[in-house]
């Protein structure tokens, strides 16, 4: 249109951006995860023996080679998943081989890390089958209750074994064991956020209120608190504490997230307070664990020398600021559970605090990726499922680092993909592969939006 000699053009709307997909990101920074390994390794050996490992090679090929796998399986089935995922575990796990190598020095007769080695590979191989094989994860809302049942079956198994440290949660057979409480946790996750999205309404807004608590209806508040008390019970009769804690906050935070009631925290942090005293009191191994946490220097003074979390203590002060060097701590001193519960003394003893501040600094990244995810997503099972899954890697970090720094009773728990452990490992890198599936959702709905 023209008026008075100007031309008037009408304004057009600015495309929509749509998001990219930073798959060149996430593997700048596998490479980066996969060096940082190498490097690790080398330096335990040239601190040991002054040469680099002759099978230095063979660990950055192999670590590289499952990386590599893992990332072309995300690019092709997962496109818009979060770049941080895949590398946060691919370096954490390759500095818990690290670790693990570096101990199995002092232990010659016990080496873990061809073992470990074996199960990251099958955990690596059990997340590219879940980015591969679970196009949508609203599918697992159907199976909510294959899941409870299956959960429940793999907790109550090991109760059937013998004791193991005072614990009955591993199953040994012919020289082989695995923890299966590690998968029941997913799988409860996965039946929480089932249930929970299915009832958030009835159990947000009916029923009576209580002070400032809306208590729901116990038809629909009933068979979720049966199952959680069933669970725990097994547990209990397990003498495994941990779990049990990380039961009990996986439970509550998503009753938290599901109802938006803050009075089910407070409901939660009562009921786990009169839990522990309980237990502490009553259950003679639980009892031990908190009077050493009580008392950690008693067997000193006993002349009895340090037991296992008074040597923790020692070495995570030994570490100081930036640590004694790779190779060149004493954790081992710790004893049988150096590999496993207390592996997190030796990085802070070896690292430092520098060190250890940065490997927190990878959980917590970890765990606010899965929040981020759980945000975005609009439909309630998505939401509460990726809430569940970061708040387990959240809760366990928690409580082993708790443990072993003194601030908590210690809990026979292995730290997310650092400590010794097949079953640890293998579910840790399910855990991702759900995360990546949910981040991979929350951004591709975006996409679909400016497309339509």
């Amino acid at each position: 249109m023209t008026n008075a000699g100007t031309t008037v053009t009408a304004d057009h709307p600015t495309p929509a951006v749509r998001l990219p997909r930073r798959r060149g990101i996430e593997l700048t920074l596998i490479v980066v995860a996969v060096l940082l390994s190498v490097y690790g390794y080398c330096a335990v050996g040239l601190a040991k023996n002054g040469t680099v490992p002759p099978g230095a090679a063979g660990y950055g090929a192999g670590l590289g080679v499952l990386a590599l796998v893992a990332h072309i399986a995300v690019r092709l089935r997962a496109p818009y998943a979060d770049p941080l995922l895949l590398p946060i575990g691919v370096l954490l796990n390759g500095l818990g081989l690290v670790l693990i190598y570096r101990l199995d020095l002092e232990t010659p007769g016990d080496r873990a890390a061809p073992t470990q080695l074996v199960w990251s590979t099958l955990g690596v191989t059990l997340f590219i089958v879940v980015v591969l094989a679970l196009r949508d994860h609203r599918v697992l809302q159907r199976y909510a209750y294959v899941c409870v049942a299956a959960a429940l079956a793999l907790l109550t198994l090991p109760v059937f074994f013998p004791p193991v440290n005072g614990a009955r949660i591993w199953i040994r057979i012919a020289g082989f064991s695995i923890q299966p409480g590690e998968f029941a946790k997913v799988l409860l996750a996965v039946f929480f956020a089932a249930y929970l999205a299915a009832n958030r309404n009835a159990l947000a807004y009916a029923g009576r209120r209580l002070w400032r608590l809306q208590l729901p209806t116990g038809r629909v508040l009933g068979p979720i608190v049966a199952i959680w008390l069933l669970s725990v019970g097994v547990l209990v009769l397990e003498r495994d504490l941990g779990t049990s804690l990380l039961f009990f906050g996986l439970f509550v935070t998503l009753l938290y997230v599901a109802t938006g009631r803050t009075g089910w925290i407070a409901v939660g942090l009562l009921l786990a307070a009169l839990g522990a005293v309980a237990v502490g009191r009553f259950e003679p191994h639980v009892h031990s664990r908190v009077q050493d946490w009580l008392h950690p220097f008693a067997s000193i003074d006993a002349g009895h020398g340090p037991n296992q979390l008074a040597q923790s203590l020692f070495a995570f002060a030994a570490g100081g600021m930036l640590g004694t060097g790779l190779g060149l701590g004493h954790s081992i001193l710790i004893g049988f559970a150096a590999k496993s519960d207390f592996i997190l003394a030796t990085a802070g003893e070896e690292l430092g605090l520098a060190g250890l501040s940065a490997i927190f600094i990878l959980y917590g990244l970890l765990v606010e990726r899965g929040y981020r995810a759980g945000l975005a997503l609009r439909d309630p099972f998505g939401r509460l499922l990726a809430v569940g899954l970061a708040s387990i890697v959240a809760l366990q970090v928690f409580v082993i680092a708790g443990g072993v720094t003194g601030l908590i009773p210690l809990t026979g728990m292995a730290m997310p993909f650092l400590a010794q452990g097949g079953s640890s490992v293998v579910t840790n890198w399910a855990i991702v592969a759900l995360l990546i599936r949910l981040s991979d959702s929350s951004r591709r709905q975006y996409d679909i939006e400016v497309a339509a």
